[in-house]
């Protein structure tokens, strides 16, 4: 058997490493020195400056040190925590900045395109820019008022473009910018500005978009959370429809809050008239009408069911489940809006349950029976009423029931006739 020999192994090698291979030393200090350096010969020239930026990307680690470029173009400088200028080196700081512009919209709005046809050329930019803001929000406590305002304004101009997402404005939901007052003062300032481009209706879109809609009273310093405080600010500003939003929002989450606390009742099996004045109370004190109760009420109950997938089963599957509940809806059909609002959400969900289509005519005589809803809103409901939701499909289901419902009511006019003639 043959032994394998040994290979030779050179000891004492020394590999080279390849230029290219080496990585360079991270040195932001640099490429602020180099940014500036480019930045005073445009002596604040913005196409200038746009020119400068554009050429430059081409030398420059944009991909490197993007934050810091945008730090330079915000700021001035390398910005530190605590929203400071870093004072390493023999010239730090820049005037050419949005910060040291002056505070007109126009002027505001020449700067914009500054970082508008940098973001377009090296499109890398996009993401560094967006957690740049992050970072920057962060720090607004250490600027200036005046730099807080025009940081404020730009940062409105970013949102109309779509240079950075709504939801960065949620950085500013922080402790220390709350307490003070700061973060609702730049918020103000920042909603102004985006109307004022764009339009309350395209403000309302983005506070919905970016998760702000449900959080604006968390901006508040704590010891003037109150809505009568909530409201006077916003009036102050023109921005009513905020207050209308807010609003809106706090009644959803109060209708949230009622469905749960429902729920949490018939599973514990709560007498109905408990429930009903429960609910009541929660109505009087939310300012939430029968019409919307009664339609929370029937959608939370047919939650509960278990439905059948046979639709031969559920109709009378689902009767059997609402005769439970009859009396708890009757004590909210008190007017004839909060009746027909019932009549149409029972439309609307068996339109949107298949296996309910057959079921929406024995729902509804059901709750005739039961004095849950009356004949002359039943009659109104299929004269013109109803909602185009299978319009033609439950208009037929009702046809007969509701040539009944006529008939009876011709013979009890008939008979009124006939009494007065006596």
């Amino acid at each position: 058997m043959s032994q394998k020999t040994e290979r030779p192994v050179l000891s004492g090698q020394r590999i080279k490493t390849r230029k290219r291979d080496e990585r360079e030393k991270y040195d932001p200090t640099g490429f602020r020195d180099a940014v500036i350096a480019g930045l005073e010969k445009t002596e604040g020239d913005l196409e200038q400056i746009s020119k400068y930026l554009d050429s430059a990307g081409n030398k420059l680690d944009y991909r490197r040190y993007g934050e810091v470029l945008f730090d330079i173009l915000i700021a001035g400088g390398l910005l530190v925590p605590g929203g400071s200028i870093s004072q390493d080196g023999e010239k730090p700081r820049t005037n050419y900045c949005i910060f040291d512009a002056p505070e007109s919209m126009e002027s505001m709005r020449n700067h914009e395109q500054v970082f508008v046809k940098l973001i377009r050329r090296y499109k890398y930019l996009e993401k560094m820019f967006e957690e740049e803001m992050g970072k920057v929000l962060l720090f607004v406590k250490g600027f200036t008022p005046s730099e807080r305002i025009k940081l404020a304004r730009m940062t409105a101009l970013w949102l109309v473009n779509g240079s950075v997402p709504p939801n960065v404005l949620l950085v500013l939901n922080n402790e220390h910018l709350i307490k003070d007052g700061i973060a609702l003062e730049f918020l103000l300032e920042l909603f102004q500005t985006f109307k004022q481009e764009k339009g309350i209706a395209y403000l309302i879109q983005a506070l919905k978009k970016g998760g702000l809609e449900s959080k604006l009273m968390d901006f508040f310093p704590p010891n003037k959370r109150t809505e009568e405080y909530f409201k006077q600010v916003f009036l102050d500003k023109e921005l009513n429809e905020i207050i209308k939003l807010h609003k809106a929002q706090a009644s959803q989450e109060a209708k949230r809050e009622l469905q749960q606390a429902l729920i949490d009742d018939i599973n514990d099996e709560k007498a109905h008239n408990e429930i009903t004045a429960d609910i009541k109370e929660f109505s009087q004190r939310n300012n939430i009408p029968d019409h919307e109760i009664i339609v929370i009420i029937w959608s939370t109950i047919m939650s509960l069911g278990e439905w059948n997938k046979k639709e031969e089963l559920v109709t009378d599957q689902a009767v059997r489940h609402l005769k439970t509940y009859c009396t708890l809806l009757q004590a909210f059909a008190s007017t004839d809006r909060s009746e027909l609002a019932l009549i149409l959400k029972v439309q609307e969900f068996c339109y949107e349950n298949m296996n309910f289509m057959k079921a929406f005519q024995k729902i509804i005589l059901l709750f005739y029976k039961t004095e849950v809803l009356s004949e002359e809103i039943i009659l109104r409901w299929y004269k013109d009423g109803h909602s185009n939701k299978g319009k033609m499909h439950f208009l037929e289901q009702m046809r007969k029931f509701v040539e009944w419902l006529q008939s009876a009511e011709e013979e009890s006019e008939s008979e009124d006739e006939q009494k007065n003639g006596e």
